[in-house]
C-alpha cells in the first residue's frame, strides 16, 4: 500500500487533467482539475452557474463550458499557464526535439544549406546540454524568458570562454529559435529581441597589402598555376569559397566574360552573374580549362576541373601553405582575397561597381538583379588588373 503522500505523488505523474464535471447543490458550477506547471500539482478550477436561470438556460451554458474545456485542452491549453498561452506549458525537451526534426526536414527539402544546418544543429546541441545540466534547468516553454537567455549567453561567454563575436552569433541563433517558438505559439514574444549585442574586437582577417599580392601572384605563377586561378577568381569576382567550389565550366561564358552563380549555390539564394576580367579568362585558356567537359566543376582535385567536387576547405588549406612559404601573417586568409579585391575594385572603378560585383547591395538594388542568366554584367571590369 502506498502512503497517502506517496500515492498522491504517483497519481500526479500519471494524470495531468481530470475532465470537467457538473456539480449541483447549494452552489452550482462546472469544475475540472489540471496540473499547475509552476507547482507540478493538480489544481481545481470552477465556473459558477448560479447567475444563470435554473433549467434549460443553465443546462445549455454548462454544456457549452464543458465542450469548450475539452476543445481547448485538446489543443494544449492549460488554464494555469501564464497569460493562458495555448502552448506555453509544453515541455521544453519535447519542443526542442520537434525543432530538431524541423531543421532536418527543411534541410532535406533544400530550404536550409548544409553549412547552416550543421551550424544550427551544433548550437542546438550546446543549448540542450545547458538546459539539462544547468543549475536551474527549465522544464516548460514559458520559463524560457529574457533572464533565461541572458544566463545562457553569459554561460557561453564566461564558462565556455567564447569570444564576444561567437556569443553574438549564438544570440542571433537564439533569436531565430525564439521566432520559431513564437510562430508555433510556444512563446508569446521573442525574449531575445531585448538582449543587446556585445561590442566586438576588430576583424582578425585583413586584406593583403599590394606588394604581398604581387608576391603571392609571382609565387603561384612559378609553383601552382591551377591554384593561382582559384586565387584570382576569389580576388577578382568576390565569389564566396563555398560557392566557388560549386562553379562548373558550363557556368562560365568566354564570349560574355562572365560566371553565373545559381540561386541553388549562392548564400543569399539569388541568381547572380559576375564579370570575369580578361586576365582571368586568359589564364583559363592557358591552363586548357575548357578542354574538360562542361559538367565538370571548375576546381576539382588539385584545382583542376573534375566531375567530382572538392571540399571548399581545400582553398583554405592550400592558401595556408602558401602563406607559410611566403612568411605572411595569419591575418591573411583565403577569404582575405575577397576583401582585397573589393578594396581594389572600389578604388579602381568605384564603390558601386564593387558592391554589385560582390552582390552586396540594398534590397532595392538587389531586386534589380534577380533575373538569372539575363542579368547585366559590368564590362568596365574587363580590363581590371589589380595588383595580384
Amino acid at each position: 500500500m502506498f502512503s497517502k503522500k506517496k500515492s498522491e505523488k504517483f497519481y500526479f505523474k500519471v494524470v495531468d487533467f481530470i475532465p470537467p464535471q457538473r456539480h449541483e447543490g447549494k452552489e452550482n458550477y462546472v469544475w475540472f482539475s489540471q496540473v499547475d506547471p509552476m507547482t507540478g500539482r493538480m489544481k481545481r478550477k470552477k465556473y459558477m452557474l448560479d447567475r444563470f436561470k435554473p433549467g434549460r438556460e443553465r443546462d445549455i451554458v454548462a454544456n457549452r463550458i464543458i465542450a469548450n474545456i475539452y476543445n481547448q485542452v485538446s489543443q494544449g491549453w492549460n488554464v494555469w499557464a501564464p497569460e493562458n498561452s495555448s502552448r506555453s506549458d509544453a515541455r521544453v525537451d519535447e519542443v526542442l526535439e520537434r525543432y530538431r526534426l524541423y531543421l532536418i526536414n527543411i534541410y532535406k527539402k533544400d530550404i536550409l544549406k548544409r553549412k547552416t544546418f550543421l551550424d544550427y544543429t551544433s548550437r542546438l546541441k550546446i543549448f540542450c546540454e545547458y538546459i539539462t545540466e544547468g543549475i536551474n534547468p527549465v522544464s516548460y516553454c514559458y520559463q524560457m524568458d529574457q533572464a533565461f537567455f541572458v544566463d545562457f549567453l553569459d554561460y557561453l561567454l564566461l564558462d565556455r570562454d567564447l569570444s564576444p563575436k561567437s556569443r553574438n552569433n549564438y544570440r542571433t541563433w537564439c533569436s531565430t529559435l525564439c521566432s520559431w517558438l513564437v510562430d508555433k505559439r510556444y512563446l508569446l514574444e521573442n525574449p531575445v529581441q531585448y538582449i543587446h549585442q556585445l561590442p566586438e574586437h576588430g576583424k582578425f582577417r585583413q586584406p593583403l597589402e599590394h606588394e604581398d599580392l604581387r608576391r603571392l601572384g609571382r609565387y603561384l605563377a612559378e609553383n601552382n598555376r591551377h591554384f593561382l586561378l582559384a586565387v584570382m577568381m576569389e580576388y577578382c569576382t568576390a565569389i564566396r569559397p563555398t560557392e566557388l567550389s560549386f562553379i562548373k565550366l558550363d557556368d562560365i561564358s568566354i564570349k560574355e566574360g562572365s560566371v553565373f552563380v545559381s540561386s541553388q549555390i549562392s548564400k543569399n539564394r539569388r541568381d547572380g552573374k559576375i564579370k570575369l576580367p580578361n586576365r582571368v579568362i586568359r589564364l583559363m585558356l592557358d591552363l586548357h580549362t575548357f578542354d574538360h567537359p562542361g559538367c565538370s566543376y571548375l576546381f576539382g582535385s588539385g584545382f583542376i576541373p573534375s566531375e567530382k567536387r572538392q571540399d571548399p576547405r581545400h582553398f583554405t588549406q592550400e592558401f595556408n601553405r602558401c602563406r607559410e612559404a611566403l612568411g605572411f601573417p595569419k591575418t591573411y586568409q583565403f577569404y582575405s582575397l575577397k576583401d582585397s579585391g573589393l578594396r581594389d575594385i572600389a578604388n579602381s572603378v568605384g564603390i558601386e561597381v564593387a558592391q554589385k560585383q560582390a552582390r552586396h547591395s540594398s534590397v532595392a538594388t538587389t531586386n534589380q538583379y534577380l533575373q538569372g542568366r539575363g542579368m547585366k554584367v559590368y564590362d568596365v571590369l574587363a580590363d581590371f588588373e589589380g595588383y595580384l
